[in-house]
């Protein structure tokens, strides 16, 4: 099957959904490994294949390095999702998504923070590689 840019939206929807409905039912002020879970359990009910602390090796210069980097979850093979629970968003963890999917080779990545008032608007940042622009549209 061949991976198109309206695949990757709708998967990234349906990710964000289900994200909504852990932020709905929990709410805010929890950690964040709680809705780590939460949102991997919540993942899996809707039928995605989810990995949990999934290696991020790490290449440099020839070498893979033995390192501890683990994104929060992978799902389907395609979506690195970056889950937070913080008063405030910082640049840093934009950079740390980018990181993730350019070390795992995906296309797009979603930056979740559960602690907002409304996930859909202001709790949640889509970012995608050039493997998702390369991606045909249909």
């Amino acid at each position: 099957m061949e991976i198109t840019k309206r695949y990757l939206d709708d998967l990234t929807f349906k990710i964000v959904g289900c994200a909504i409905e852990v932020h709905r039912t929990l709410g805010p002020g929890l950690l964040e490994k709680v809705y780590d879970r939460c949102l991997k359990h919540e993942l899996e009910l809707q039928g995605f294949h989810v990995q949990q602390q999934q290696d991020v090796p790490v290449h440099y210069k020839g070498v893979i390095l033995d390192t501890t980097l683990k994104c929060d979850l992978l799902v389907d093979d395609l979506i690195v999702i970056e889950v937070k629970a913080v008063e405030q968003m910082h640049p840093v963890f934009e950079a740390q998504l980018l990181t993730y999917l350019r070390l795992l080779d995906k296309p797009k990545g979603i930056l979740i923070n559960f602690n907002c008032k409304n996930i859909f608007r202001e709790g949640q940042k889509t970012m995608v590689t050039e493997l998702y622009a390369q991606a045909p549209p249909y």
